[in-house]
């Protein structure tokens, strides 16, 4: 009976041939993305728009004038003596002043600081986002391409078993029952290969649609592939990192600090206000006023300083305070729920890593397992002592091995990129090393 195996290398040959005619990189379809992507991009427009928003916050300790010109037209009329008069007035007023002490106006400053802070770490969570989406399509593909690969293979070799058991019929020596349990095999390779077809095509679709390009094209992994070890090897310092740089946490502290600066406000209100006012107006009469006919003309300059004391604002201004410290401990239990959260996140996402290499290497040595496993059942079953179906299970049982280790491979690759997101250190140039690992 004939090996499978020169079949499926030739399969797979041909495959990875045609994958990688017109593929692209992992970067190349990362940085395609970043500049169509539409979640990102409207998360780039809100950081922009937050952005200008803090820059608002700042025109309340800053100095502010005002322009005022005005026209109008009078008549006088009076009664006793009969006598009326009509003029024109004109008039022209530059204001200026400059908050000298409004502790509400700085704290509001300050909050525009940290929106921008927080704004920051936004976009870099929607960043890291990116690079998991783009990442995990990428290896989507790969992975549903493998399984495609390998059913065909799978289906070649299930051809040439029913062949076999076709011939060895016609001569005698086998039953009819080891043709139709061939038979019934390869009907059912052939709808696991319908199903893979469907799953490749579903997967490209996505794919495209996160990159904006029409049948994008992943580059396939180096074969054989080198995996690196977890860095460090102690999850601590993975928590420890996530607890104090992970985008959520670092919002959760802004916005605790932005409830502190509200009941700071909050308590301004009830504290008096300094401003220094400069004023120049102009007034001009063209031809006269009510009581003469002379044109006149009237230049004043003032300069001066005004306060503000607010005595009774109805408890508003206690009812506020009682409001925002409220509001602030909401702020201290959410960035604590954060870390926590971003802590049994990160631990979870370093075991399933670390439980990823080690399926790798048990999946490896099931691999070479099976394919003595299927190279011995061939041997038994053209010396008669194995019967047809322990030769489908063998090839069945190699089969369903390398899919589930080239699905492991796929997922560690992604995971360790979940794990550095999980601790709020994934970068877009963590993608090279990843990158590194797939054929030129």
């Amino acid at each position: 009976m004939p090996s499978f195996r020169p079949t499926h290398l030739a399969v797979a040959a041909c495959l990875s041939l045609s994958a990688t005619a017109q593929a692209q990189s992992l970067i190349e379809l990362y940085d395609a993305a970043r500049a169509t992507d539409a979640t990102y991009q409207s998360a780039k427009a809100q950081f922009d728009a937050n952005l200008a928003k803090s820059d608002q916050a700042k025109a309340a300790i800053l100095p502010s004038a005002n322009l005022a010109v005005g026209v109008d037209r009078n008549l006088f009329d009076n009664s006793n003596p009969n006598y009326q008069r009509a003029y024109t007035s004109q008039s022209a007023t530059i204001s200026a002043s400059q908050p000298l002490y409004r502790p509400g106006n700085w704290a509001s400053y300050e909050q525009g600081l940290r929106l921008v802070d927080l704004s920051q770490a936004q976009l870099q969570a929607a960043e890291q986002d990116l690079v998991i989406r783009v990442s995990q399509a990428y290896f989507d593909v790969l992975g549903a391409s493998d399984s495609l690969t390998f059913v065909r293979a799978q289906k070649s070799a299930v051809a040439e078993q029913l062949a076999s058991a076709k011939r060895n019929f016609e001569v005698g020596t086998s039953t009819i029952t080891d043709s139709r349990e061939a038979q019934a095999r390869y009907d059912l390779v052939i709808a696991q290969e319908i199903a893979a077809d469907n799953d490749l095509r579903v997967k490209r679709l996505a794919l495209d649609q996160i990159v904006s390009r029409v049948n994008a094209q992943p580059n396939p992994v180096i074969v054989p592939i080198a995996l690196p070890n977890l860095q460090p090897q102690d999850i601590n310092g993975w928590v420890t990192l996530a607890e104090t740089s992970h985008p959520s946490v670092l919002q959760a502290q802004n916005a605790l600090d932005v409830a502190r600066l509200e009941t700071t406000k909050a308590k301004a209100s009830g504290k008096p206000t300094v401003d220094l006012t400069a004023g120049y107006n102009v007034s001009r009469n063209p031809n006269g006023t009510s009581t003469s006919a002379l044109h006149s003309r009237n230049n004043t300059t003032s300069v001066g300083m005004q306060l503000n004391l607010p005595l009774f604002a109805g408890f508003s201004i206690q009812n506020r305070i009682r409001e925002t410290l409220s509001l602030e401990d909401k702020a201290a239990a959410d960035l604590e729920a954060a870390r926590r959260g971003v802590s049994q996140a990160t631990r979870t996402a370093f075991y399933g890593v670390l439980s990823g290499l080690g399926q790798i290497k048990a999946l490896e040595a099931a691999e070479a397992s099976s394919q003595s496993a299927l190279e011995a059942n061939q041997l038994g079953y053209r010396v008669g002592v194995r019967i047809n179906i322990d030769v489908l299970n063998a090839q069945s049982q190699l089969y369903q091995t390398k899919r589930d280790l080239a699905k492991a491979r796929y997922d560690v690759l992604v995971g360790s990129l979940r794990l550095r997101q999980a601790n709020g250190t994934l970068k877009p140039e963590d993608l090279q090393a990843v990158n590194a690992l797939l054929a030129p």
